[in-house]
């Protein structure tokens, strides 16, 4: 089984890296995926409902759940 967008930030975050938010809406969430610096290194786009969810009124891996 495939891991899920979510889990995939959690993890990023769990190994003390950053991610932030470029753009979210109903159908699309962009995050950027950074060091533990903010040097963005990735891009994840994706249409996944529990991501878009997830990221909703949150700007980066700083903001609580």
């Amino acid at each position: 089984m495939p891991e899920s967008e979510v889990a995939k930030l959690e993890r990023w975050a769990d190994h003390g890296a950053l991610w932030r938010v470029v753009h979210v809406s109903e159908r699309r969430a962009i995050v950027d995926l950074c060091t533990c610096y903010g040097e963005p290194v990735e891009r994840l786009e994706s249409d996944d409902r529990e991501l878009i969810e997830y990221l909703r009124g949150r700007e980066s891996s700083a903001d609580s759940p």
